[in-house]
């Protein structure tokens, strides 16, 4: 069994920034972050896979604002999000997983975060 602690999120005005972290108790192929706004499914957000060399994935409303990294080695993987928009306000959490699967999927992931929430003001 996996446990996952983020931190971070908050409060921001749009075009601002916040930096999510998550550290993972045990190692894993896959990390990512997804995200959930009221009334909305769950949607992916980045996710790093570790078992292919660091190989990255973004959804396309995230391309170019949003950045994920981390360390294989210490199980940790970060989300700076940059010029966020009130549309990024949403329930944000890590997810891991030690099977292989898309990365972009959430049925891939076994291991959840407790979710940490983001809001962007106009």
């Amino acid at each position: 069994q996996v446990q996952l602690v983020e931190s971070g999120g908050g409060l921001v005005q749009a075009g601002g920034s916040l930096r999510l972290s998550c550290a993972a108790s045990g190692s894993n192929y896959v990390m990512g972050w997804f995200r959930q706004a009221p009334g909305k499914e769950r949607e992916f957000v980045a996710a790093v896979r570790w078992s292919a060399g660091g190989l990255i994935y973004y959804a396309d409303s995230v391309k170019g604002r949003f950045t994920i990294s981390g360390d294989n080695a210490k199980n940790t993987v970060l989300l700076q999000m940059n010029s966020l928009k009130p549309e990024d306000t949403a329930v944000y959490s890590c997810a891991a997983t030690r099977r292989w699967g898309i990365a972009t999927a959430s049925q891939t992931y076994d291991y959840w975060g407790q979710g940490t929430q983001v809001t962007v003001s106009s």
